[in-house]
């Protein structure tokens, strides 16, 4: 008898609680047709519970079998470390990892993107090169400064992870992300975020 493999949080939110994937509650059956299709997504801000609720439907999804996954982004940014989080389980999986914007994806979100085997993006979609900010931090004079240099680390990571799969120069990833560079879907083609654009019209 083959296991029942779709995942489902422990103990599901009360509805006007986000759902671990970030954003409002979908419907129950919205969300089983969705994993059953092999679509996970990203919704509002990236969190460390979102983080945690996307990590756990890849991991179920890769370990039933090597389909693509469809990772469909709707996020305007969030934490850094939320985003590593799922960085690093999209780098370990064996099942490819597609990803399809939208609405928007912006910030540290940005990378998980560019974790994707391939990428692509909706006609109106739109895209925000911005640094992602550090979580505040208290303690010691010591404890900040070593948690400011984690966060410089992390974001060197990001920004070559940029240029390695748009192409771009360092020093233009930089400037874009400091300056907070939107793009529309085709300047995301063009820029090289993306691979495609689906829809009429692309």
């Amino acid at each position: 008898m083959t296991p029942d493999l779709r995942w489902q949080p422990s103990s599901p939110p009360p509805p006007s609680e986000p759902w671990p994937g970030g954003g409002p509650a979908l419907p129950g059956w919205l969300e089983e047709r969705l994993f059953d299709q092999r679509i996970v997504m990203i919704r509002g801000p990236l969190t460390g519970q979102a983080a945690s609720g996307i990590a756990a439907a890849l991991l179920t999804l890769d370990a039933a079998g090597p389909e693509t996954i469809q990772l469909h982004v709707a996020s305007s940014g969030g934490d850094l470390n939320a985003a590593h989080a799922v960085i690093d389980v999209m780098d370990a999986m064996a099942a490819p990892v597609h990803a399809v914007v939208t609405s928007e994806a912006g910030g540290a979100v940005l990378a998980v993107l560019a974790a994707a085997e391939r990428r692509s993006a909706y006609r109106h979609a739109r895209f925000k090169l911005a640094e992602p900010r550090a979580a505040g931090v208290t303690g010691t004079a010591d404890e900040v400064a070593a948690a400011a240099g984690q966060h410089l680390r992390e974001l060197e990571e990001v920004v070559l992870r940029l240029v390695e799969v748009t192409g771009q120069s360092r020093s233009r990833i930089e400037d874009d992300l400091s300056t907070g560079r939107v793009l529309s879907s085709a300047e995301a083609r063009d820029y090289g975020l993306i691979d495609e654009i689906i829809g009429k019209g692309a």
